[in-house]
């Protein structure tokens, strides 16, 4: 364990590299499908693929439509002139020796994200977004003393997304990947799928007991998970302090994270520009964009994170229920969380407890992996719902938890149900606002409990609380809580 006053002699600096695969149809160069998840391996592959002598390669227009999306997601614009570069090195599963990139005259040069991270906002910029075709994919079976390639992942397009070394910290680096996470999903660029590494880090980190300077950096190499950004940066900075607390020397070199261990380990002496040997790529001319073209891509974007948290934080959301409404309408195809509340903002009121019922209802079920909800409760079906519970709730006859035991049974409910009143005075819970039935029970429950009563008679406030809640008990929960108290004072006149 790191002292804190050690700690503070240190100033901890981190840059991040995202690799994000984007949603195209077929590979960067190649006519071949781009979604090798349930492949068997080297199904999805071609003489391009391969780099079999005279293969040239195609670029796909898709590609770069959407590299366009992710400049203006990333708060720049697309260049008008960019080309690709070979980068050369040796791995069995580039069968090229080379990967096509782009380096000297990328496809985004600048750009930035807005984090938030203890209650204060923070710009992270980018320094360049850049066009490249994946690599290829090797394992290596336990106990054998071969290894296997699968070629599938060959050509697939990446957009590398790399950011200045900006941050600071732990919380800062994983709030920058969620922040990217959303931008690239909002503007449609990525599915982002971490579990398939469709998204994957590569975070750079220094310590320095001099602010003024840098100190020598790792590279930790494709992790897919925002925790584990956060512990990788933990861990190196940790491990670097320690080291330079004994007087050792940090070696620039590329590390692996072992997520059992929850630990970095060495893989190789990190490489420079040079030794890759970047050259133009004879075989692709360069990426060349019109005003025109780059006004379309700007006219097409959807509302992206930043503006879905002014129109939501405007209806009186706290931060906590915002980021959980961002991220869960990305999770889910077709729930249309924040389209939804967007379409009933004309009734603020049942907006907020819409946006509300999301957050603390249907978002925790639809991740209850035992609960089936109708595929046919969609979009306005959804909407009907909401709108029915919360109008029997604004008249009254339905306490708060009773519209969450509504909600509930309407959502597993088998068909979609068209009359909502109907179906809760079905199941009984339609609250009980009939003064001569309460009134009874009220008596009842005075009756049989005098000492409460007599409390209450007495100046002790909190007693009422106990008595509707006999009140409600009785009535099965059916009970008006409002009109129960009122009626319980008048009938003990206090």
């Amino acid at each position: 364990m790191i002292s804190p006053s050690v700690s503070k002699k240190y100033t901890t600096t981190i840059g991040i590299e995202c690799h994000v695969q984007l949603k195209t149809a077929t590979k960067l160069f190649a006519a071949v499908g781009n979604d090798a998840r349930d492949a068997e391996p080297n199904t999805l592959v071609s003489h391009i693929c391969f780099g079999l002598p005279g293969a040239l390669p195609v670029l796909n227009k898709e590609a770069v439509h959407l590299a366009m999306r992710a400049a203006f997601a990333l708060n720049t614009e697309p260049e008008h002139y960019s080309e690709f570069e070979r980068k050369h090195y040796f791995y069995p599963d580039l069968p090229m020796g080379y990967q096509i990139s782009q380096l000297h005259d990328p496809i985004i040069v600048g750009g930035s994200v807005a984090i938030m991270v203890d209650g204060k906002e923070k710009q992270v910029r980018i320094n360049r977004v850049q066009i490249e075709a994946d690599a290829g994919k090797s394992t290596h079976p336990a106990g054998k003393d071969y290894s296997l390639v699968d070629l599938n992942r060959a050509g697939t397009p990446l957009l590398e997304i790399v950011s200045e070394a900006d941050m600071h910290s732990s919380a800062e680096a994983k709030a920058y990947v969620r922040e990217l996470y959303l931008l690239m999903r909002y503007a449609d660029v990525s599915d982002c799928d971490l579990f398939y590494g469709n998204m994957r880090f590569d975070v750079n980190v220094s310590v320095s007991d001099d602010p003024d300077r840098l100190g020598i950096r790792t590279e930790t190499k494709n992790i897919n998970s925002f925790r584990n950004v956060e512990k990788a940066v933990e861990y190196e900075v940790k491990r670097q302090i320690e080291l330079r607390e004994k007087g050792q020397q940090i070696i620039q070199e590329t590390r692996g994270w072992d997520d059992a261990k929850q630990r970095t380990f060495s893989q190789r002496t990190k490489e420079e520009a040079q030794d890759y040997r970047y050259m133009p790529d004879p075989d692709l001319p360069p990426i060349t964009l019109d005003d025109a073209q780059i006004a379309a891509v700007r006219e097409e974007m959807p509302v992206m994170p930043d503006e879905w948290r002014k129109r939501l934080s405007g209806l009186g959301l706290d931060a906590s229920q915002i980021t959980t409404l961002l991220e869960a309408n990305v999770e889910a195809t077709g729930v249309g969380y924040l389209n939804l509340i967007e379409e009933s903002v004309t009734d603020p009121a049942f907006a907020k407890t819409l946006a509300n019922w999301f957050v603390n209802f249907e978002i925790p079920l639809r991740r209850e992996q035992s609960v089936k909800i109708p595929t046919a409760l969609t979009g306005q079906g959804r909407l009907h719902y909401y709108q029915a519970v919360f109008t029997l709730q604004k008249d009254g006859k339905l306490s708060s938890s009773n519209a969450k035991l509504l909600l509930t049974r309407l959502f597993v409910h088998e068909t979609v149900v068209t009359d909502v009143t109907a179906f809760a005075k079905q199941h009984n819970l339609i609250q009980e606002s009939d003064e001569g039935a309460l009134q009874k029970i009220i008596t009842e429950v005075i009756k049989e409990n005098p000492k409460a009563a007599e409390d209450l008679k007495n100046g002790e406030d909190k007693a009422i609380g106990f008595l509707v809640g006999q009140v409600m008990k009785r009535s099965q929960g059916r009970a008006n809580p409002q009109l129960a108290q009122t009626l319980i004072r008048k009938q003990l006149e206090v």
